[in-house]
């Protein structure tokens, strides 16, 4: 045996008694980066290659590929052992599978969704259909047909996001009902969720982007009376047996006569002259109402004289900041997780 060999067997031997005795992968790896490693002994080894005799080289290099490859194999056997063991003692330790597990965060249904769902649910039991469309909507569906001309002062009220001359994002969801009644002849009875967009400034009781719910009935012998049984029941499903509505004279281009819908302020009910939520006055209001106004009728070919109907719209956060005693309807868009586990 030359000294080359000795050299590399007592390496071997030494490797092979570092990896045995290596208590974890950490230890592991530093005995390998000790000998294997760029800086380690078995680079040394190589190192002395060259000086040896030019016809001696090709063998000695064999020799210590041989030896690395049996070091290697020392290295793989170390590690499957280990593996096993950590494998074992993990098997070993106790599992108490009484013990609760972690209960992972789940989200629910946002509120304004919630009530979209359950109005409409209200008015499907009693023969409503829901009827969804564009955002994005000509004049003419949304003024025009209204009774609102391009000359009348209502226009402005609405303080519309216009994209061009003759297109607008929606303030109202009302465009549906022209649809419809263009698309069907009486009786329609509809209801027509979705979101809408207003130049307001953004307080406690507005927003640019709201979503809104508006109701069509239109056929033989409706009347107002029709009109006041659906909101207070709606007003009751939502709110509670015990809520009060009322109506107050108002006006409305494409309803007549026409009034705003109000109820009863869940957080003082009248009692409180500073309420934060109603000012004192014991009401919220929800939205506006009326019959529908002839000219609208005349413009999708109905006949006033034959049939009447009625129509309402009403703001979904304005019906959340009544039903959950919300004082700030910014609230619902903030996106707070807290405050949305609350109304959970």
């Amino acid at each position: 045996m030359n000294d080359l060999d000795r050299q590399l067997t007592e390496l071997q031997e030494r490797f092979g008694a570092a990896v045995a005795a290596a208590p974890s992968a950490q230890a592991l790896d530093d005995a390998r980066v000790a000998f294997l490693g760029r800086n380690g002994e078995v680079t040394s080894v190589r190192r002395s290659i060259g000086t040896l005799p030019p016809e001696a080289r090709p063998a000695a290099g064999k020799r210590i590929n041989l030896a690395v490859e049996a070091m290697e194999r020392m290295l793989g056997d170390a590690q499957v052992r280990l593996e096993a063991r950590a494998f074992e003692t993990e098997l070993a330790q106790v599992v108490d599978v009484t013990y609760p597990g972690i209960e992972p965060p789940v989200g629910t249904i946002h509120p304004v969704r919630r009530i979209t769902e359950q109005a409409s649910a209200y008015f499907a039991r009693h023969g409503f259909a829901v009827v969804v469309g564009p955002e994005v909507e000509p004049d003419y569906y949304t003024f025009d047909a209204l009774n609102i001309p391009s000359d009348h002062p209502a226009r402005e009220g609405f303080d519309s996001f216009w994209l061009t001359d003759s297109l607008l994002l929606r303030p109202h969801t009302s465009p549906m009902q022209i649809r419809t009644m263009q698309q069907h002849r009486p009786p329609v009875a509809i209801i027509a969720p979705g979101k809408c967009y207003r130049r307001d400034a953004v307080d406690a009781r507005h927003l640019f982007q709201f979503h809104q719910i508006e109701g069509l009935l239109v056929a033989e012998g409706v009347h107002f009376g029709h009109l006041k049984g659906m909101l207070s029941g709606l007003c009751r499903e939502l709110f509670g047996p015990e809520q009060q509505v009322r109506f107050r004279p108002s006006f409305f281009p494409f309803t007549e006569p026409s009034a705003e819908v109000d109820t009863t302020c869940p957080r003082c009910h009248g009692h409180l002259q500073r309420c934060g939520m109603c000012g004192g006055s014991g009401w919220i209001e929800l939205g506006g109402a009326g019959m529908v106004h002839p000219n609208v009728l005349r413009e999708v070919e109905y006949d006033p004289d034959v049939y009447s109907g009625w129509a309402f719209g009403v703001g979904v956060e304005r019906l959340g900041l009544t039903r959950y005693g919300v004082d700030d309807i910014r609230r619902f868009i903030n996106s707070d997780p807290d405050f949305l586990e609350q109304l959970r």
